[in-house]
């Protein structure tokens, strides 16, 4: 069976953070800033297998305009999404690649699109204002339902937010936030 382009590409940078990292960031992004480690898991299914990533993040600004930072637990750079009106890009240590949105890169990377902008509401404990949402109910944990996602906060009071797309293949997001 042959490995995802993007997922191959994901490895590659993986194995090569400890050789090269990235320029820390000379900008500054107005907006929410959130950090802690993330885990996204995409299910197998008959055709592909089981695909996990796990990086501790920084996701700075907003859904128009920002950064997503992925390291290594050590804390060297692997990957830097960047995105603003007409612009997304991964920046690497082996340069920038350029796409028309963060669903496309999102999925070109992990083989299946994350809502990287709803990640700042998700992540607050609250729905992303883009798009209609809805209250889970019990038995449900406490949470919401909103772009084919539900979203758990039952962990929320401990830093824990889970996003889970039961389309298959079956997506999880798990998000332990750093708390000040």
């Amino acid at each position: 069976m042959s490995l995802n382009p993007g997922l191959a590409w994901l490895a590659a940078i993986v194995l090569l953070g400890g050789c090269a990292s990235l320029r820390a960031p000379t900008d500054i992004i107005a907006g929410e800033s959130l950090s802690g480690r993330l885990t996204v898991r995409v299910d197998a299914t008959p055709s592909t297998d089981a695909r996990n990533v796990t990086a501790t993040f920084e996701l700075q600004g907003n859904a128009d305009q920002g950064r997503l930072d992925l390291s290594t637990p050590l804390g060297t750079t692997l990957a830097r999404a960047r995105w603003a009106p007409g612009r997304v890009a991964l920046v690497t240590p082996q340069g920038e690649t350029r796409f028309a949105d963060l669903d496309e890169l999102t999925h070109e990377v992990l083989g299946e699109s994350v809502p990287v902008a709803a990640l700042f509401d998700w992540l607050s404990g609250r729905p992303w204002p883009g798009a209609d949402s809805a209250p889970t109910t019990p038995p449900a944990e406490p949470g919401f339902v909103q772009l084919g996602w539900v979203v758990s906060l039952a962990r929320f009071g401990e830093g824990w937010v889970a996003a889970r797309r039961e389309q298959v293949p079956v997506v999880t997001v798990r998000a332990k936030l750093d708390r000040p």
